[in-house]
């Protein structure tokens, strides 16, 4: 039986492994461009010819659909470019504002324990979010990263999502992987349904007052990054 321990500590010292390159690109990257060499990333890690990546981005504003996105839950189909994508689950709005990663590693070698590995990446978020003042969790049967934020001026308030999570596992190299909303136009997000879940808001580093920008979060998920992967470690 595997074992997903969610709890202990990482120990001192570097993560076993090999190193896993870091990577930040400035501007925007058009989505289809990055789904490309993302994928094309994880075939050469298959192959023993490329280290594993996080890389880092922003994108323009587009919509993507995962494999459980229903129709009826894009309202505005026009608004913006819509991709289906291979990760799993349902609409998510990306665009400038949001940092964007796309975590490809070989859990043949981290552990083969797709459901360990998404929680494992959850906790990797809210350890960082935390490091920015921000106290996030996960919460039962909604997926994604939430946190309570104050009703400013009556609007608003009460739990609200600031990260969603989408993967995909590939002959155990993994895909895609998680944004994190610092500063977006949050009105964008009326174009969809949220990864399917209207009865609640989605917020931002910028309006719950972190005062981080984008600079700051990378820094508490680079810093953060090593107990990630010392978790993954202990995947048995």
């Amino acid at each position: 039986m595997i074992a997903c321990d969610l709890t202990a500590p990482a120990p001192a010292g570097p993560p076993p492994g090999p190193a896993v390159e870091w990577r930040v690109s400035p501007g925007l990257v058009d989505y289809a461009d990055a789904v490309a060499e993302m994928e094309a990333r994880a075939a050469a890690i298959r192959e023993g010819t490329a280290p594993e990546l996080v890389w880092l981005l922003e994108h323009p504003p587009v919509i993507t659909a995962g494999t459980s996105a229903p129709a009826e839950e894009l309202l505005a189909p026009d608004l913006f470019p819509v991709h289906r994508s291979g990760r799993g689950g349902r609409h998510t709005y990306h665009g400038p504002g949001q940092r964007v990663g796309y975590v490809m590693l070989d859990l043949n070698a981290r552990g083969r324990d797709v459901r360990c590995y998404v929680a494992k990446l959850e906790r990797w978020l809210i350890a960082s979010l935390g490091r920015l003042g921000v106290a996030a969790r996960t919460a039962e049967g909604r997926i994604g990263i939430w946190t309570d934020e104050p009703a400013i001026d009556g609007i608003g308030g009460g739990e609200a999502k600031i990260g969603a999570i989408g993967v995909r596992v590939r002959r155990w190299v993994t895909l895609h992987g998680f944004s994190i909303n610092v500063a977006p136009d949050l009105s964008h997000f009326g174009a969809i349904v949220p990864c399917g879940i209207a009865e609640h808001g989605v917020t931002s580093l910028d309006r719950l007052g972190a005062n981080s920008g984008m600079p700051a979060l990378d820094e508490a998920l680079h810093a953060e990054f090593p107990n990630f992967l010392w978790s993954l470690s202990q995947v048995r």
